[in-house]
């Protein structure tokens, strides 16, 4: 089987090569037009398609949003993978037990040498047990965060597609955003990013929050629509954001480029990542696993796992 690996899957193919028991080579990226059995990567455009001909593209991820499908072999399967949901769901209620308790202010302000200023200058920090968190999107992350802030005593409301998440204490769907927003003390945007929800939050959605409430973006940037996100923060019209996704990326020969049109990361109140939330070595172990299976699976012939695309 000879396997591609593109974009941020190179760093992965020792490991992947230690997974795979049956003969395999990896493509060379320096030929020009090849075929190959596979290809893993988060981006496939037309430049990928002009280089590689595949039967098979495995993301090395849950999102496709980086594909376009219209390029792809007729008959070539496209796959994807999760195991991200721990990572994140444990990054986003990071990112709430800060924003309330303040504990990297309170460590960052301490100073043994001036222990009488520093005790006398304690404030008290407000607490999320009680506090209601709202998820747009509830996939393999909004369950994860729902039973993690279930145990610190959180309220749970969720915008669904199916309108089914029998963990929530609330459940609408899309249409229903609007009047989910304004109940809620956290914003989790946690739906993949597709036509229908590009831009779904915009200054109308915004101006619905408490302006007590923190917005978590743990999904795709472009489902938040860019300027009215950045004005609604510079007025603190919400008290903060954590922002882990953006709206450009580096490219390969695109040089220097930014994560946003506008410089959210100079407010006071945001917290900015660089889409990390899932970044865990675990994470890694666990999708090359299931990404290695679902090569073995084609090798021998067997039905793939978490096919989500055959191009027609």
């Amino acid at each position: 089987m000879r396997i591609a690996m593109l974009d941020v899957a190179r760093a992965q193919r020792e490991r992947l090569a230690e997974l795979l028991k049956f003969p395999h080579e990896f493509a060379s990226p320096a030929e020009a037009r090849q075929t190959v059995d596979a290809v893993i990567a988060l981006r496939f455009g037309a430049a990928e398609a002009a280089r590689y001909r595949t039967s098979m593209l495995h993301l090395p991820g849950a999102g496709a949003d980086a594909v376009d499908m219209n390029v792809l072999e007729p008959g070539c399967v496209v796959c994807n993978v999760f195991e991200h949901e721990t990572p994140v769901a444990e990054f986003v209620m990071t990112a709430i037990l800060d924003h309330t308790l303040g504990y990297g202010r309170m460590h960052t302000r301490f100073d043994g040498d001036r222990w009488n200023e520093t005790y006398a200058a304690r404030r008290p920090h407000g607490e999320v047990s009680g506090r209601t968190l709202g998820l747009l999107g509830y996939g393999h992350i909004g369950k994860a965060v729902t039973e993690r802030a279930r145990a610190f005593g959180m309220q749970v409301h969720v915008i669904s597609q199916s309108g089914n998440a029998p963990e929530a204490d609330w459940v609408g769907r899309p249409p229903h955003l609007h009047d989910m927003l304004s109940r809620l003390d956290f914003l989790v945007i946690a739906c993949p990013l597709t036509e229908a929800t590009r831009g779904v939050v915009g200054a109308r959605e915004l101006s619905l929050m408490k302006p007590t409430a923190v917005l978590i973006n743990i999904g795709r940037a472009q489902i938040l629509q860019e300027e009215p996100l950045y004005r609604a923060l510079e007025a603190k019209q919400l008290a903060g954001a954590t922002l882990d996704v953006w709206y450009d990326y580096p490219r390969e020969g695109a040089g220097e480029v930014k994560p946003s049109r506008f410089p959210f990361y100079k407010l006071q109140s945001v917290h900015c990542t660089a889409h990390s939330s899932g970044w865990s070595e675990e994470l890694f172990q666990r999708r090359y696993d299931v990404i290695a299976d679902n090569l073995t699976r084609r090798h021998s012939a067997l039905p793939l796992r978490n096919v989500i695309y055959t191009a027609p």
